[in-house]
């Protein structure tokens, strides 16, 4: 785990992260019942600090999903799934460097297993990058990498003052 979160970091670092703050949306799945509500929290925590120390992004903009696939709904193969695999797909905002990507990957493997008890063979994660002009948050169209402040400054003050709420 020390190592990914090294990564992400790093990636955290770099003047491209600071500039590109992201508002993913993280949908983890897993058998029905797999995942307690402690698992859950942990899980949603997790992402919510990952994603931020990779990209620089304010909590308040990654959202964490939860979706349990009832037996018999889920096949692998053409048959029908009896390993415990769980699931994370992610959409999050284009303009990541490949190495960015990679760094919250592994952190996304590490983080599920950690808190599932799962073997990281078992974790599977998928990035999706969406243009920000093709997305709305908060009743707004996204901005621009890089123009970030100006968006929420652009919002009226209760709206902002709710952004800044969130999490804490």
């Amino acid at each position: 785990m020390g190592h990914n979160l090294s990564i992400a970091r790093r990636i955290n670092r770099s003047e491209q992260s600071r500039q590109e703050n992201s508002m993913p949306t993280y949908t983890v799945m897993a058998a029905a019942g797999r995942l307690t509500d402690p698992q859950k929290r942990e899980i949603a925590r997790d992402i919510t600090r990952v994603h931020s120390e990779a990209t620089g992004a304010q909590g308040f903009f990654a959202q964490v999903i939860f979706q349990a696939i009832p037996a018999g709904d889920h096949f692998l193969g053409g048959a029908p799934l009896v390993s415990d695999l769980l699931f994370v797909q992610g959409q999050i905002r284009a303009g990541r460097s490949a190495d960015q990507k990679k760094g919250l990957l592994e952190a996304l493997v590490t983080l599920v297993a950690n808190a599932t008890g799962a073997e990281k063979r078992s974790v599977w994660v998928y990035l999706s990058e969406l243009s920000p002009s093709q997305m709305v948050e908060y009743g707004k169209v996204l901005p621009a990498p890089g123009a970030e402040s100006e968006w929420l400054n652009s919002m009226p003050e209760s709206d902002r003052e709710f952004l800044l709420g969130i999490g804490k």
